[in-house]
């Protein structure tokens, strides 16, 4: 039976974003000198929109949140599986608003830039084995 094709569309709207995303941090990573502090928002971006694109898939409504912990909370109660994938990126979040203005501490190392690409990267990579290939973007 076909998926509906609203619903694939806004899923892969959400799965979309979240590559583009990574493909953001990535070059940010990559620059010389490299943008560290968009580098890490941007994984956190991305981790968030992959998984509000596994809720949207699953008719889940969410709310407007950067809250990691509380939208993969909503993914475990559909997949414990993700179980690993939301540990390792509830830290993400911070990253949604830390080194973002003026006044915040610091910047993130070279080692927290690429341990949060890695996760983001861990966390699109789940989702998308999680989902019908005609939903992935």
């Amino acid at each position: 039976m076909p998926h509906d094709p609203e619903l694939l569309a806004e899923t892969r709207a959400w799965l979309s974003k979240a590559a583009a995303d990574l493909r953001a941090a990535q070059a940010m990573r990559e620059l010389d000198p490299p943008l560290l502090e968009a580098a890490v928002f941007h994984c956190q971006q991305a981790a968030e929109k992959a998984l509000k694109g596994f809720l949207t898939w699953h008719q889940v409504s969410f709310r407007k949140t950067h809250n990691l912990e509380e939208v993969g909370e909503q993914c475990l109660r559909l997949d414990p599986s993700l179980k690993a994938e939301i540990d390792r990126a509830a830290p993400l979040t911070e990253y949604a608003w830390k080194f973002r203005y003026p006044g915040d501490p610091g910047a993130p190392t070279s080692e927290e830039a690429d341990e949060a690409i890695a996760c983001a990267c861990q966390v699109h990579a789940a989702v998308l084995s999680r989902l019908p290939g005609e939903a992935r973007a």
